[in-house]
């Protein structure tokens, strides 16, 4: 399977279409057969998973019994979520209450990660960038624990 890595800097225009770099658009396609994405709420971004990958996540939560945790979780990720599709262009339009949540404007940053990736606003991605590098500072063995 082929996994969503890299970082890409884009642009969002004025009707909230973001342009998926085009490596993302085909490994949606060719590593999970998949030709729309979920875009959901992240902490402090979005993230967007293809469409057989969310029905995974969705399948996994749906399973686990009730609790004051999992309503927080379902309005917080689970009610928002909505399908994409690219236009021939290979945008995506985001609703503008996922968009205001994330704080994304004009410029953005589309993270691969793993089988989802993200998209922040650039000065929040530098942010938990920042944040990352003094964790790492801090905790070298991190590193090694996971073979890097």
């Amino acid at each position: 399977m082929k996994y969503f890595q890299r970082e890409s800097y884009n642009t969002i225009d004025a009707k909230r279409r973001l342009s998926i770099p085009s490596r993302f658009r085909e490994i949606l396609k060719e590593g999970f057969g998949d030709e729309m994405i979920v875009v959901t709420r992240g902490v402090d971004s979005l993230s967007a998973y293809p469409l057989s990958e969310w029905q995974k996540v969705c399948e996994k939560f749906h399973s686990t019994p009730p609790s004051p945790e999992k309503e927080i979780l379902n309005r917080f990720l689970i009610a928002p979520a909505v399908e994409c599709a690219f236009d021939s262009q290979g945008r995506i339009q985001l609703p503008k209450i996922l968009s205001d949540h994330a704080g994304l404007e004009k410029d953005v940053v589309v993270v691969g990660a793993s089988t989802k990736f993200e998209i922040w606003s650039q000065s929040k991605h530098l942010e938990q960038t920042r944040k990352a590098q003094e964790f790492l500072r801090e905790n070298p063995e991190s590193l090694t624990r996971y073979g890097f």
